[in-house]
């Protein structure tokens, strides 16, 4: 059984390696800023569902283009919105959004939701779908000036949803979360156990046996 992952985010290829898994990486391209500017009314867990979709969708759609959608095939998309006072929040632009964003973050609670959307290819060639959005609340703690130049320094905040992330720099300014903490990371496994087991699969006969 191949398992493929629509993403570029090493935080989620991370993840599903430490879980077992050894995903091989199809990144989508889609034009993210498109989608999220064509659902200025959707929440931020559609937006994240949407962009979750149309990563896994395009990158379905591509293998079945050139032939190498392989039976036994599954195709994870996963996308992450930070939710702060009901409005979403994606990857800082610049230095200056990021900063601007961790002044109004420092202690207090956001959602970071993740999309899942999943696609199966069975023996016989057929696709079947599910998906699902994860909602995790994170208690994020006091930030001085220093230490928010100096996160800045890293790169970090600019390649994940809100400015942040659990799994690396950044994990020391949360102080907790409330739900899946994989889910903050940008891949919710429980959820994706979940949605394999709607398409018959047993997340076990997906670990990689020659690690």
């Amino acid at each position: 059984m191949q398992f493929i992952l629509a993403s570029a985010s090493p935080a989620r290829l991370a993840t599903l390696t430490s879980a077992g898994i050894t995903p091989v990486i199809q990144v989508s391209n889609v034009d993210e800023e498109t989608i999220e500017a064509s659902m200025s009314s959707a929440t931020p867990g559609e937006i994240a569902q949407a962009l979750a979709q149309a990563k896994c969708e395009t990158v379905t759609e591509k293998l079945a283009q050139k032939h190498e959608l392989a039976p036994n095939t599954i195709v994870v998309g996963c996308d992450s919105v930070f939710e702060l006072d009901g409005k979403p929040y994606g990857k800082p632009a610049n230095a200056q959004v990021a900063k601007e964003r961790w002044k109004l973050m420092r202690n207090t609670t956001g959602t970071l939701h993740t999309g899942h959307y999943v696609t199966f290819t069975n023996e016989a060639g057929t696709t079947t779908t599910a998906h699902a959005t994860a909602s995790t609340d994170v208690h994020l703690g006091e930030l001085t000036e220093t230490e928010m130049d100096a996160y800045l320094q890293t790169g970090e905040p600019f390649a994940v949803a809100g400015g942040f992330t659990l799994d690396g720099f950044g994990g020391a300014f949360v102080k907790g979360v409330t739900g899946d903490p994989s889910n903050v990371v940008g891949i919710s496994l429980p959820t994706l156990r979940t949605l394999l087991m709607q398409l018959g699969i047993t997340w076990t006969d997906l670990w990689d046996q020659t690690r």
